[in-house]
């Protein structure tokens, strides 16, 4: 590294209406900003700079058609991005905008190709925190519009919930990281697409599938070949680098066993065997703080070096789909038999 060069560290700010103004300046000259959202750390772009949008491709290794979620301050944003809001849509962002919702809806004519990943659609979402809705106001007195933001991490991987995953991951790719503590949620925003007749679930997360069918009256659909492309649906997404696999609780301990104690293991139910050595999380019973722990505890299990991530499974229950629907991407092969 060049003397003169900035530490990682140094990028990493607490924010303060100065540190968010300044970050906002960046974002205006075409350069990255992560910052924290209730769902995990964003990586931040001027949603009107194409160029920049590329720099979020570049630095996260993702796919060109792998579309990106414009985070926007206000309702009256999405006429800059939407050439249609359904109502289906408009009802969903009245209950549940600000927070962890994203919703897919024709694009303006105007939107990039590189923000949309070449479609006839465009992900919104309004985020809640703090930091985030500072950062969007402070981008918006300087003339910005919205900020294109997938989870500031390399493609595929362990999102991140604090500002040093976003350090680890990311190298000197940002030049700013806003820190605004750990994420509330944990987990990425629930994604609804009305690009068609009826609503489509295209991602479970932070708004349960029942809190939707409350203001919908009905469940969206399961996504068909039809659907829009949409951030984290790969079949292998959210991955350690370790091998990870879902264990059912009652074979867990004697997984562990047949690992010969080389395994790193995140239990819910099960208590850990005295003669285990490895390294073990007992993650919490409910839904909620399993959710905002798992992508630490995968990141934590992730650095110990061991042959293999096992997980106990979670249960099978509407109030666990959105980590479920993580686990099973994060170990690539679903439940173990």
């Amino acid at each position: 590294m060049p003397r003169d060069a900035p530490k990682m560290s140094d990028r990493i700010a607490l924010s303060s209406p100065a540190v968010v103004a300044r970050a906002a300046q960046h974002l205006r000259t075409g350069e990255l900003v992560a910052f924290p959202t209730e769902t995990v750390y964003g990586l931040g772009a001027d949603a009107r700079n194409p160029n920049a949008v590329h720099r979020i491709f570049a630095a996260k290794g993702r796919p060109a058609n792998h579309p990106v979620i414009v985070h926007i301050a206000e309702m009256h944003d999405v006429e800059a991005w939407a050439r249609e809001f359904p109502e289906g849509a408009r009802r969903l962002a009245a209950a549940f905008w600000p927070g962890p919702l994203t919703l897919i809806v024709p694009r303006a004519a105007q939107v990039d190709d590189t923000v949309t990943g070449g479609q006839d659609s465009v992900g919104l979402r309004m985020p809640s925190h703090p930091v985030a809705r500072q950062l969007l106001t402070a981008f918006a007195a300087l003339g910005g519009s919205g900020i294109a933001a997938p989870s500031a991490n390399r493609f595929g991987h362990v999102s991140p919930t604090t500002a040093q995953h976003v350090a680890a991951d990311l190298g000197d790719a940002v030049a700013m990281i806003l820190d605004g503590g750990a994420c509330d949620v944990g987990i990425e925003s629930t994604i609804v697409a009305f690009t068609s007749a009826n609503p489509v679930l295209l991602r479970p997360g932070g708004v349960s599938v029942d809190e939707l069918i409350r203001v919908l009256g009905a469940a969206p659909r399961v996504p068909d070949a039809n659907a829009p492309r949409a951030p984290g649906t790969l079949a292998s997404h959210y991955a350690p680098r370790t091998p990870a696999r879902i264990i059912p609780a009652e074979s867990l301990t004697r997984e562990i066993a047949r690992t010969g104690g080389s395994a790193a293991v995140l239990a819910r139910t099960i208590t850990r065997p005295g003669e285990f050595a490895g390294t073990w999380i007992g993650a919490p019973i409910s839904a909620h703080a399993y959710a905002h722990d798992l992508y630490a505890s995968l990141r934590a299990l992730d650095s110990v070096g061991s042959a293999i991530i096992l997980v106990e499974d979670v249960p099978e229950d509407s109030a666990w789909l959105a980590v479920r629907d993580r686990l099973v991407r994060a170990t690539q092969q679903g439940t173990d038999s």
